[in-house]
């Protein structure tokens, strides 16, 4: 009698367990293995604490690869992901194929209305949030204000490309592995195409003509280009084709980049004495525009996390993003990380909130940049696109990163500029009669 009470007793309580395991949701998310994500990961816990009844199953791709996949997985329904990390790029796009799942509710404290204008603009369709931002970035020129001063140079209140060679020649010690600038040359339309039309808007240059007629073939991307390879091929480090952003950090961090012209989402990294050698030798000012220019080619970039219509777990997805990019957690990561580390460029309390201004000497750069980027109007030229550092239309996502490989192809020596700009040109006009431009 005493054994089968027992017996009953045990395979009650394993199914009790069996039950409550089987109860908890878990969910995918796909991110980019960039260090505020890697951060995002590490502080998990603190979620799995507050809502046991959800699992969270991790997917870190680089940045590339991501794109890849997410944009596959989207496109086809597949169902692989409950939560996709996205830029503003596709956000608007897949919310117009109905591929995203409206997040126009995310509690009474998560504050909707403290988002950043300029960001929440970017991920809105008609007055519905299709994704919330987990950092915001633009772009911005960091340097080491001790090689500066040992060059004998002081920074310009608004740099342009001429002072840029200037500097980047007197700051080379190549004996000394220290290199004057450090650019993305790593082909991909979010990697190097990022910082060369964002080059190019600042030497008054376009993608397109209000005929949808490709540049490539005008003045100001043979300028771009030029600039671009004199700088990389004399003051850059070795491989330089194949370093993306998360390369050029480890590279600044490390002592061996005298300026780096990319994200302002760097900044922390770079000038924290935890994970940089020269914390305490980092300077910012305005990303560069071409001498007697006004346009600095600033981009306006946000990683944001989305849900698939495709997922068959919308609410507990929900309970997730609602989590990661609340006021909440920018708290949590102050009192585990620093307020220094906080993500960046979301949130207009942020700027205001008197203890991250002391604590992050790039905070007003770096909302200065993002609120100077003008995405309704990235070029001087009149032009028939919205967007910055890309074209805010579907087909620029394949013609970006085949351009991208010819650029950082001239990069390695495989090609030169007037062939990468030829063939650009060539193979953009292919892809855009072919998708019916002008429409």
């Amino acid at each position: 009698m005493t054994v089968t009470v027992r017996a009953l007793m045990s395979a009650s309580l394993l199914l009790a367990v069996t039950g409550a395991a089987s109860a908890q949701t878990t969910i995918t998310v796909a991110t980019v293995n960039n260090g505020d994500m890697i951060r995002m990961q590490r502080l998990t816990p603190d979620f799995n604490a507050k809502h046991p009844d959800i699992k969270v199953n991790w997917v870190t791709l680089e940045e590339n690869v991501l794109r890849q996949r997410v944009t596959t997985d989207i496109a086809s329904k597949g169902g692989q992901y409950d939560v996709l990390t996205i830029g503003n790029y596709e956000v608007p796009i897949w919310a117009k194929q109905s591929w995203l799942v409206p997040l126009d509710n995310l509690g009474a404290d998560y504050d909707q209305a403290d988002l950043l204008p300029q960001v929440a603009q970017g991920l809105t369709l008609n007055g519905k949030l299709f994704a919330v931002p987990f950092y915001a970035e633009s772009s911005m020129l960091m340097y080491r204000t001790d090689l500066l001063e040992k060059a004998g140079l002081k920074m310009p209140e608004n740099p342009d490309w001429d002072f840029i060679a200037q500097a980047a020649e007197k700051m080379t010690d190549k004996g000394a592995g220290v290199y004057g600038i450090c650019l993305r040359g790593k082909a991909g339309w979010g990697e190097n195409m990022a910082f060369l039309t964002s080059m190019n808007n600042s030497m008054g240059g376009a993608w397109f003509d209000m005929q949808w007629k490709p540049q490539f073939d005008k003045p100001e991307w043979k300028k771009t280009l030029d600039t671009y390879l004199k700088l990389m091929s004399s003051y850059g480090p070795p491989g330089s084709s194949s370093n993306g952003f998360n390369e050029n950090l480890a590279l600044f961090q490390t002592g061996k980049c005298g300026m780096w012209i990319d994200a302002t989402v760097a900044a922390s990294f770079i000038s924290d004495p935890k994970e940089s050698k020269v914390a305490d030798k980092v300077g910012f000012a305005p990303a560069p525009t071409r001498a007697g220019g006004s346009n600095h080619g600033n981009w306006l970039w946000s990683w944001n996390l989305a849900i698939p219509a495709s997922t068959t777990k919308a609410e507990a997805a929900k309970t997730f993003v609602a989590w990661a990019t609340s006021p909440a957690y920018t708290k949590l990561v102050a009192e585990k990380e620093g307020i220094a580390n906080v993500p960046p460029g979301t949130r207009s309390s942020l700027y205001k909130n008197e203890a991250y201004l002391k604590a992050a000497p790039f905070a007003p750069m770096t909302l200065k940049a993002i609120e100077a980027a003008n995405t309704q109007k990235p070029s001087e030229q009149q032009v028939p696109y919205t967007g910055g550092q890309f074209v805010a239309i579907p087909e620029f996502q394949a013609i970006g990163t085949a351009v991208g490989q010819q650029f950082s192809a001239a990069l390695a020596g495989k090609a030169s500029a007037e062939q990468a700009l030829s063939a650009s040109q060539a193979l953009t006009s292919r892809e855009m009669t072919r998708a019916g431009y002008p429409k």
